[in-house]
């Protein structure tokens, strides 16, 4: 446990000397936007209307996804305050994946995006826990992952906790138990866009997403799970 205690506090502090410049770092690029665009399109074309649901971005940074919430929460103090300056009008609270500083039962929908990468295995599981109480009956949860099949072609190799988690889709079923229902899966970055000049980057974006739906999916950089609450 001590262990875990410090990875969490090494990830708060990695990301409140970020956030000042987060946004412009990460997607104020080609590479980032690329990526950010397929997210986007995914939860655009997947979440309920906000104005009769309550949707949690847990790990919501500095805001990236919270127009499509109505709330959030982080573990990152700095984080959130970037956030609040740009969505004054959203609730959103200090808090972690293990613990969702929200009602049992409230939410309609969690998303997750570029968080359980860093995190252990022991803590997806109390991730897949409190998400489930903080669900209301047939909620759904939205989470990413490395694609543990994309890293083993590539044979790549992590360098402490930034991006160490990885799963296939075997290993999370092999997570949730009989009270989750797997309704969706999809791949994100299929490409290896960096490799591609970044004028290129924008005519890449249809096919790229047409191969992460396919059955290669899982040679995708990420893979999208969403699950239903039974």
């Amino acid at each position: 446990m001590l262990y875990i205690y410090d990875m969490i506090e090494e990830i708060k502090i990695y990301y409140d000397e970020l956030a000042s410049t987060y946004d412009q770092n990460r997607f104020g690029n080609s590479y980032g936007n690329y990526i950010d665009s397929q997210e986007r399109a995914y939860l655009k074309k997947n979440l309920p209307l906000l104005d009769s649901s309550n949707i949690l971005d847990l790990g919501c940074g500095t805001g990236r996804f919270l127009d499509y919430a109505t709330h959030g929460a982080d573990i990152s103090p700095r984080m959130i305050e970037v956030a609040k300056s740009k969505f004054s009008d959203k609730e959103i609270r200090l808090g972690s994946v293990s613990e969702i500083p929200y009602p049992d039962a409230f939410f309609d929908v969690i998303f997750s995006f570029h968080v359980l990468m860093h995190l252990d295995k022991t803590i997806v599981n109390e991730f897949l826990q409190e998400s489930h109480q903080k669900l209301k009956k047939e909620g759904r949860l939205i989470f990413d992952f490395p694609s543990k099949k994309r890293r083993r072609l590539f044979k790549y190799k992590n360098e402490g906790w930034h991006g160490a988690n990885d799963f296939s889709i075997k290993d999370i079923e092999n997570l949730i138990e009989s009270n989750w229902k797997i309704k969706h899966r999809q791949g994100i970055l299929f490409f290896p866009i960096h490799r591609f000049p970044s004028s290129t980057r924008p005519l890449l974006q249809k096919i790229d997403t047409f191969f992460c739906k396919t059955f290669l999916k899982e040679y995708s950089s990420y893979l999208i799970i969403e699950l239903e609450k039974t």
